[in-house]
This record gives C-alpha cells, sequence and structure tokens, in this order.
C-alpha cells in the first residue's frame, strides 16, 4: 500500500492513461478523485473502484476553466479531507506542421495541455501547503525533450510542461511540494491509435524504439505510482523518460 492515506486528483481520468492511473493508486490505497469532462466514462471509472474496494469521486473537469478547477480540489478536500497527489493528465494531440497550423487549433493545445496544467497546480497548491505538502506530477512528453516533425503546436505544449514543472518544484520546495514531469514515449492509447496506424509514424517512432515495442498506459502508470509516493521524497524538478530508450540514441 505505497500511497495508503493519500488523496489524489487525475485529471483526464475517465480513460486511457488517466484510468488506468486511478485504478492503480486505488490498489495502492489511495482516495481517487477523477476529473474530466467525460462523464459516463468517468462515472464507469468511479464505480469500477468503488466495486473492488477503492474510494474514488468522480468530477466534472473542463481544465481550461479555472473555476471548475476549484470546484474539483474543494470536492476533494471536502469529500476526503486533504489533498495530496495531483496528476495532470488530461491533454490532447493534433498532428500539424509550423505552416498548417491554424491559431484556433494552436490556441486550443495550448489551453489544454499547457494551460490546463498551470491552473491545475495553482488550484492545488493551497491545499497541499494545508496538508504539509504533495506531489504533482505533470504529463509532458518525449516530444517536450527534443523536436518533432508530426506536432507544432503539441511539441511546443509539451515544452511548456517540463519548465513550467520545473519552476513550480523550485517556488514550492520549501511548503514541501514536489513537482516533477512525465515524459512518455509512445503509448498505445486512443489517442494515439490513428498515428500508431500510419505506416511513416510506425516506422519513425515505433521500429527505431530500443525495447522494440509500443509503450503501454501501465508503463507510466508505474512512473507515476513511484513520483507519487514517498519512495521518491528526495526528487523533485525532474524529468521521468518512460520511452522505451527512444530518446537515448
Amino acid at each position: 500500500m505505497r500511497l495508503e492515506n493519500k488523496v489524489a486528483l487525475i485529471s483526464g481520468g475517465a480513460k486511457g492513461m488517466g484510468a488506468v492511473e486511478a485504478k492503480l493508486f486505488a490498489k495502492e490505497g489511495a482516495k481517487i478523485v477523477i476529473g474530466d469532462l467525460l462523464e459516463v466514462e468517468g462515472r464507469k471509472v468511479e464505480a469500477e473502484i468503488n466495486e473492488t474496494g477503492g474510494e474514488c469521486l468522480f468530477v466534472p473537469l473542463d481544465v481550461t476553466n479555472e473555476a471548475q478547477w476549484e470546484q474539483a480540489v474543494s470536492a476533494a478536500v471536502g469529500r476526503f479531507g486533504k489533498l495530496d497527489i495531483l496528476i495532470n493528465n488530461a491533454g490532447i494531440f493534433r498532428p500539424s506542421t509550423v505552416e498548417g497550423t491554424s491559431s484556433e487549433e494552436w490556441d486550443q493545445v495550448m489551453d489544454i495541455n499547457a494551460k490546463g496544467v498551470f491552473l491545475g497546480a495553482k488550484a492545488v497548491i493551497p491545499a497541499m501547503r494545508e496538508s504539509g505538502g504533495g506531489s504533482i506530477i505533470n504529463l509532458s512528453s518525449v516530444a517536450g525533450l527534443v523536436g518533432a516533425a508530426y506536432s507544432t503546436a503539441y511539441t511546443a505544449s509539451k515544452g511548456a510542461v517540463r519548465l513550467f514543472t520545473k519552476s513550480t518544484a523550485i517556488q514550492y520546495a520549501s511548503d514541501g511540494i514536489r513537482s516533477n514531469s512525465i515524459h512518455p514515449g509512445v503509448i498505445q492509447t486512443d489517442m494515439t491509435s490513428d498515428s500508431i496506424s500510419n505506416p511513416d509514424f510506425k516506422e519513425q517512432r515505433i521500429d527505431p524504439t530500443p525495447l522494440g515495442r509500443l509503450g503501454q498506459p501501465e508503463d507510466v502508470a508505474m512512473g507515476a505510482l513511484y513520483l507519487a509516493s514517498d519512495e521518491s521524497s528526495f526528487v523533485t524538478g525532474a524529468e521521468l523518460v518512460i520511452d522505451g530508450g527512444w530518446t537515448a540514441q
């Protein structure tokens, strides 16, 4: 029970990596709040966790809406008494070049992937400070470490997440609040299914991966578990790369 007596808020927790993280954290003893726009899917995850002996609350959450973030944090503290962990998991992917990216697409991706992370951290910091500290885990990407030919706005947004994470770590270390980013490679989820089915994408990203396979949501969830637990109590401002060795080349 590596997260016993801890309370975790997970954005984008209705499916994909967020849902896997929520279920794993519940098994490890955490009380879970999942926020998402997908209410049907979110309620299903909530019910599954509760039916298997965990404690989970679903809250509607548009990560670009500051008021909804504040409501989510209030719901977590009101239900479970505190908040220890935030996973900023929600995000979108839009493949495009610089010239092929409209200003509307740029704004949408940056709002969800970068502004959403900022608003989440801003909302949870007072509650974490009140409870004596916490762990903020921001989902970036290998696209936040190296340039990418396949998505302009996505790459920019994930780079923003990487450095925002470090700034947060420095600013709130004295409050006992840690902030780290996770940088997955190609993970097999609904969000990546279209890209993975493209033969060119497969040749560029999957075939050269040293470990020779796609990442699975569980691979990322286990990394998040480490960063959420007290095992990583001396880790902040760090980048956990989970990419099968792709960026090591």
